[in-house]
Order: structure tokens, then C-alpha cells, then sequence
């Protein structure tokens, strides 16, 4: 039952004044913002960049491929380039098709410029790393030699040596290593993408909270209170700060993204929390209404970002460090999160069936229901189709994490992803501004107790809930 002890008196939102064609329009321009991003990623250049050396055809021959040392070279970088990883896959001899499993250490030496006299080199030694690799027949699983998170030089040198495969377990016939870095191409396209949207989410922000400084917050529709906080969030998540990480030879670029991407992301959860159960209830106290659903998505808050942070510090400490495999240490993080998340679906299937249940024949309510429950259905399915393609079935696995440090596949994914999530707040900020020349609705309008009142509007069949002009109060003129 809708409970309610207070009437609430609102700002009329635009939602409220468009009639049904415009909303059908709405959506359309929704749509075609969305396939028009789809469109260009597709377009767009490929994400990664991929240079590869069998250590049997390297200039420098090691002494023996089981072991090495591999003398590697990489150059023509730039800090466009973002970051690159060194990849390995190892071929054996293997002709019984057998599934092996070995555990043995990597040592690495990375030098930065060293053919370079005008710079500074430096030489990163890293300490010797476990690395467990699992061969089905003749080839190898892919493993992970190192990581950069941000490039210093053009060029980088790197020895890599294997010890404890030598016992005669593992026949190497070759290895093959990759250096894989962003593609500069794509770094400029995402550089422009972040910015367009960046200006995009600033001026609607401005426009937003211009359009509801003549109202006292306390009329503020729930759906305008978390628009206000939402387009703010929106404003990080398309990172201020994101070209400051080609200028800086730092982390903290990295660190800030990770920030403002989760922050953002929870704060989306926890609006969809609220705007389900705030249709239903009026009296909404910080302790008994806001502060359950704070503590369950600030959990999921405080799970990704130190799953993040986590591995970005690490990283720059010791590029050879592995999340693949140290992830096992984060284990109660990872069962945490997929508990916490879990609880979270409940939750919204929860409120989200009982407000069908109660305001499904309610006019104004099951407009915002629908509303809401359509553009959420559409971003949820949209970024889970985008997951599963890239991810498929390593969602649960061990290095699902580490999976995640190549973020895209191709230009598409980024594009449709980051924009699906702009235009999705874009929308929705203008449905739940203010209309033109709004003044505070009556009570009856956003209390569900008194929503089944009859609408006295003669344009009912034309415009979804009010008209644009009979719903709007007007002076009363005092008799001369």
C-alpha cells in the first residue's frame, strides 16, 4: 500500500507537458544519437596497437629457449600510446595433446631510451614474479610479463628470463612475445569523444540547475534532486582530467579515472534505488529511507574502487606485477562484491514489481514508472550485451580483473558504451526539467494517495498528463 502522511507539492516537469508525438520523438533522437556513436566507432581505428618477436628469430639469439634471457626492443612510442603490456605464449613439442600445468618465475629488466644520449634513461629491475602457465597440446596459455601504466620514452629494452622450466616438464619449441599498447589513432578519437561530451554535460548542467534556481528545493521532484546530483557525476565520469595523464609521468591520472568512473556508476544504482521507492512513499527520512540504500551501493563503491586502486598502485610499482595472479589474495573482495551486487538485484526487482503493483494505474506515476523502468531496461541490456561479447564466460573466472585492463576491443564497444550512459542522463534531464514556465504542481500530482483524483484537462488525449497552459496558475485579479 502507498503510504504517504504528508502531501508534496512539485515542479512541473516537462514530461508532464509533452504530448505523445514528442515523446515517440524523445526516444527517436535517443536512438539515433545512440547508432550514430555505434556508427563512427565502428568506423574508427583499431584500440590496440601489436608488435610481435619469436625468440627464435630475435637478433640477439638467446642461449637457450627454455630459459633465455630474451632480449626484446620496442620504440616509436609516444605518451598517446597510454600504456603497454608485454604478452607471452609459449609453443612446445608437445605431440600427446596433453593439458600441463607449471608454476615458475619471471625476472624482467626494463630500460627506458637507451640508444638516446639526449635523455635520461632509467632501469626498472623488477623482482622475481610467480607465473603459472597451462599448455593444451602445443600452445600455451597467454601470460603477462609486465605492465606500464604510463610511458616515459620513445623506445624501451627489456630482458626476460625464465627460471624452473628447465626441469624437462615443458619442451619449449619457441615463445612468441607481444607488445600491445593503445593505438594513437584511437587515443585522439577517445580525446575528442570525452571532450564533445565533457562540454555537452557542463552546459546541460548549467542549464539544469539554471532552470530550477527559482524554486525552492523542497518542491523539487525526486527525479530533479538526483538529476542534480547525477549531472555533476556525469561531469567526472567524462574526466576533466583525463589529457593530464599525457602530460604527467604519474598514476594518479589512472587513480582519479578509476575514482570518478565508479563514483559515477554507483551513483546511477543508487538513483535507480530511490526513484523506485520514492514513487511510493513520501516521507522520505535520511535514516530510515536514504541511509540502507547509502551503505549497500557505497559497499559496491568501496569494492571496485579499491579493486582498482589496487591494481593501478601496484603496477607502477612493479610492472611485472600480475592481478591475474596475486588476484587470489582479493578473493573475499571479489566474493564480497558479487554478494553485495546480487543483494543489489534483489533490491531493485523488489521495488520495482511493487511499484507496478501499486502505481501501475495511478496517472502521472505510471508514466515516470514506465519512463524510468524503459530507459533502464535499455542501458542495462545494452551494457550487459557489451560485456559479454568482450568478456563472455571470464566474468567468473580468476583474471577477470586483469581482463579488464584491455577495456575495449574495438573502437565500437568505447564508443557505445560511453555514449549510451551520456545520452541516457542527457535524456533523462530533460524529461525531468521543468517545463516552460512551470509553477509548483498541486499535491494531487506527485502524492499517489490522491492521484486517482480525475483530470479536468481537455487536451487529455493529446498530451500525456496536464496541458501546457491550464495547468499553469495564473494571477487573480482583483476587482476594480
Amino acid at each position: 500500500m502507498v503510504t504517504g502522511r504528508h502531501l508534496e507539492s512539485t515542479v512541473q516537469m516537462r514530461l508532464y507537458a509533452l504530448h505523445k508525438r514528442h515523446l515517440v520523438l524523445v526516444f527517436l533522437v535517443f536512438l539515433l544519437c545512440f547508432g550514430i556513436t555505434v556508427i563512427v566507432g565502428a568506423a574508427g581505428p583499431a584500440v590496440t596497437f601489436n608488435k610481435s618477436f619469436n625468440a627464435s628469430m630475435l637478433p640477439t639469439k638467446p642461449p637457450s629457449l627454455q630459459t633465455g634471457p630474451y632480449s626484446l626492443k620496442v620504440s616509436q612510442l609516444s605518451p598517446f600510446n597510454q600504456q603497454i603490456w608485454l604478452l607471452a605464449v609459449i609453443y612446445t613439442d608437445d605431440k600427446a595433446d596433453e593439458t600441463l600445468r607449471k608454476t615458475f618465475t619471471v625476472s624482467v629488466t626494463i630500460q627506458g631510451d637507451a640508444d638516446n644520449p639526449n635523455t635520461d634513461s632509467y632501469v626498472i629491475t623488477s623482482e622475481n614474479r610467480t607465473r603459472v602457465v597451462q599448455c593444451s597440446g602445443k600452445v600455451c596459455d597467454e601470460l603477462v610479463i609486465f605492465h606500464l601504466g604510463y610511458i616515459r620514452h620513445e623506445s624501451y629494452s627489456v630482458i626476460v628470463q625464465f627460471y624452473g622450466l628447465d626441469d624437462g616438464k615443458i619442451n619449449i619449441e619457441d615463445v612468441q612475445f607481444e607488445f600491445k599498447g593503445y593505438n594513437s589513432s584511437f587515443t585522439q578519437i577517445e580525446i575528442w569523444f570525452r571532450f564533445v561530451f565533457l562540454l555537452v554535460s557542463f552546459i546541460l548542467t548549467c542549464t539544469f540547475s539554471h532552470s530550477l534556481h527559482r524554486y525552492f528545493i523542497r518542491d523539487w521532484a525526486i527525479e530533479q534532486k538526483c538529476m542534480s546530483v547525477l549531472l555533476p557525476l556525469l561531469l567526472f565520469y567524462n574526466d576533466p582530467l583525463f589529457p593530464l595523464g599525457f602530460l604527467v609521468n604519474s598514476s594518479l591520472p589512472s587513480i582519479l579515472d578509476a575514482i570518478f568512473q565508479t563514483t559515477f556508476l554507483c551513483g546511477l544504482l543508487f538513483f535507480w534505488l530511490v526513484v523506485y521507492h520514492a514513487l511510493r512513499q513520501n516521507e522520505r527520512r535520511f535514516c530510515s529511507f536514504y541511509l540502507p540504500k547509502l551503505l549497500l551501493v557505497g559497499f559496491l563503491w568501496l569494492a571496485a574502487t579499491t579493486l582498482s586502486i589496487w591494481q593501478v598502485v601496484n603496477q607502477s610499482r612493479d610492472p611485472s606485477f600480475s592481478v591475474a595472479l596475486d588476484a587470489g589474495n582479493f578473493m573475499g573482495f571479489r566474493i564480497f562484491f558479487f554478494i553485495v551486487g546480487f543483494v543489489y538485484l534483489l533490491y531493485l526487482l523488489y521495488l520495482l514489481v511493487r511499484g507496478y503493483v501499486e502505481l501501475r494505474n495511478l496517472p502521472y506515476f505510471d508514466l515516470r514508472l514506465k519512463l524510468s523502468t524503459a530507459l533502464m531496461v535499455l542501458v542495462l541490456c545494452v551494457s550487459a550485451g557489451i560485456v559479454a561479447s568482450r568478456f563472455g564466460g571470464a566474468v567468473l573466472k580468476d583474471n577477470f580483473v586483469a581482463e579488464l585492463s584491455f577495456s575495449y576491443s574495438n573502437s565500437a564497444e568505447f564508443m557505445s558504451l560511453y555514449g549510451l550512459l551520456n545520452l541516457y542522463i542527457f535524456t533523462m534531464a530533460y524529461l525531468f526539467s521543468p517545463a516552460n514556465n512551470a509553477t509548483v504542481e498541486s499535491p494531487y500530482k506527485d502524492n499517489p494517495a490522491f492521484s486517482m483524483l480525475p483530470d479536468t484537462d481537455e487536451d487529455e488525449e493529446d498530451v500525456l498528463y496536464g496541458s501546457d497552459n491550464e495547468d499553469k496558475s495564473s494571477p487573480i485579479s482583483s476587482p476594480k
